[in-house]
């Protein structure tokens, strides 16, 4: 189980370091359209916002219990990553956007995961 935690906590800190860099570096044009629709909902600041915690979430999912420094932290970015998938879901529903909830889903079943195991029966 350990090593299921860690390839979903590995797979979310690459897909949300990746999806949050992209956010937080290229301008709101671009991410619309790269990103879909949903970018116009929200302001330019907004949006580099999101992309900072997603990065700052997938540093926290795999470093603090790489280093063994303050572990709590990876759970915590989980749950951190659950929230925010659930506001991402909720976008896309209000805006009809289905064909994105897959991934979302995904992604929250993940983050969900490795909250449950790393704060439940396989803490550090």
């Amino acid at each position: 189980m350990n090593v299921a935690l860690w390839v979903a906590q590995i797979l979310l800190a690459v897909m949300f370091l990746i999806a949050g860099l992209t956010k937080a570096t290229q301008p709101r044009e671009n991410l619309i359209a790269r990103l879909g629709g949903w970018v116009e909902d929200f302001s330019a600041g907004q949006i580099k916002g999101i992309g900072i915690l997603e990065v700052l979430a997938g540093i926290g999912l795999v470093l603090p219990a790489f280093t063994g420094i303050l572990p709590v932290l990876t759970p915590l970015a989980a749950a951190g990553l659950v929230i925010t998938m659930i506001g991402a879901i909720v976008v896309h529903v209000r805006r009809k956007e289905y064909s994105a909830l897959v991934m979302n889903l995904l992604l929250l079943a993940l983050a969900a995961f490795v909250a449950w195991g790393r704060f439940g029966p396989y803490a550090f």
